[in-house]
């Protein structure tokens, strides 16, 4: 009888695993992975958080860098700004914390998270290491590219050797065959993101946040995510006067003094900032998404399906979004939400306010937003894919004679 190879598969990713899309994809990703018979996970990132059962290797960084900011790093460079030496510092530094960790976990695959510096990284190693890798492509990865077209060389390259490439959404998948070209279509597959049921049951209690929020009798519409231009929050706030509900906005980010002062500038009392919700507020943002009667993404730009929205729907609540990017994958318009243009901030009274008046309409929807997490978008399911991939790319063995 074979024996049956354990597949050891290193994630890379160059965020923390809190704090934005990629990072909790990663981790949630991990976990499911990790709990295979025959798989043992481990990751490299800048975190200090641990997770049981899974080995976090340190990535040192020679400053903290993000594609479009990050929570944990308040003050951040952008990978767009880097000039040509910040870069090879950057890569030389990714290098070397990989390096040790692949001498010590000794991987059969590895699994990078983002088409940038990582991605180069792990074509080093596959050369000299003889280990595989497969790249999921987050949006911003990509939209970084498009602006600095540094990036574009030494990643088409390591694409070019790449096993598979995942992207989130079939939007993201097109967007990047744009850039990078379309000798990848064969290559590529798309794997969203995706929700542990076990963390959104059907019902959770709401109580601490009532009274910590005065949110008894109150109708209540949520946004969650980067406070950023992309994110659309401004037209949120433009449409808030009008909204027959109070607006409670939790995350942080470069926009958020422009969106306080925006709030300020049309005198507005039912617009409230809730700050960045990691960390000990983690059971709070949670509760919010359950309190909430609807969710509101208003972003402009193309981005793939987010995270939060999802989290929204689990949650029972139905979501009101902008036809952008991949959010069309979970977003049914009138079965689980509304679709909306985008920058139209008339479109968001209509469709928040029709769902705050209508309450036998937003249970409906609340109902069908959980069924299709449950049939699409689980973290089971998404880990079986990958799993599917792995075992048709890992290396036949381990490192070091088997250790």
């Amino acid at each position: 009888m074979s024996k049956v190879v354990k597949k050891r598969i290193l994630f890379l990713q160059c965020f923390p695993l809190w704090g934005c899309g990629s990072g909790t994809y990663t981790r949630e990703l991990a976990i499911e992975i990790n709990k295979e018979k025959n798989s043992k996970v481990a990751i490299v990132c800048p975190e200090k958080k641990r997770i049981p059962g899974i080995e976090i290797y340190p990535l040192e960084l020679p400053f903290p860098v993000a594609f479009t900011g990050h929570p944990e790093w308040p003050v951040c460079r952008l990978y767009k700004d880097l000039s040509s030496k910040e870069i090879a510092d950057l890569y030389s530094s990714f290098l070397k914390s990989v390096i040790r960790a692949v001498e010590d976990f000794c991987p059969n695959i590895l699994h990078v998270q983002h088409i940038s510096l990582l991605l180069w990284t792990a074509n080093f190693i596959k050369a000299l290491y003889g280990v595989n890798y497969v790249v999921t492509g987050h949006g911003t990865g990509i939209f970084c590219a498009e602006e600095n077209k540094k990036y574009i060389p030494l990643s088409l390259d390591s694409l070019r050797q790449a096993k598979k490439i995942v992207l989130v959404s079939n939007d993201t998948k097109e967007k990047f065959l744009k850039i990078f070209g379309q000798e990848f279509r064969e290559k590529t597959k798309i794997i969203p993101g995706g929700i542990q049921l076990e963390d959104y049951p059907l019902q959770k209690d709401t109580k601490t946040i009532d009274k910590k929020y005065k949110l008894e009798n109150k109708k209540v519409v949520f946004f969650a995510g980067k406070l950023t231009k992309k994110k659309g929050i401004e037209y949120l706030i433009k449409a808030a006067g009008k909204i027959k509900g109070d607006i409670y906005i939790a995350g942080d980010g470069p926009e958020r003094k422009n969106l306080e002062d925006l709030t300020y500038k049309l005198s507005l009392n039912n617009v409230h900032f809730l700050g960045y919700m990691g960390d000990k507020k983690e059971e709070e943002y949670r509760e919010f998404h359950y309190r909430a009667d609807v969710f509101v993404a208003p972003s402009v730009w193309d981005e793939p399906l987010g995270l939060v929205i999802l989290e929204a729907l689990a949650s029972k609540t139905p979501v009101i979004a902008t036809r952008k990017g991949g959010i069309p994958l979970a977003i049914k318009n009138g079965v689980n939400g509304f679709l909306i243009r985008p920058r139209n901030s008339s479109q968001i009274i209509e469709a928040v306010n029709k769902l705050l008046e209508n309450d036998e309409l937003r249970k409906k929807m609340g109902e069908n937003a959980r069924e299709i997490v449950e049939k699409k978008f689980t973290w089971k399911r998404i880990a079986k894919k990958y799993q599917r991939i792995y075992r048709n790319f890992s290396k036949n063995g381990n490192l070091k004679n088997g250790k």
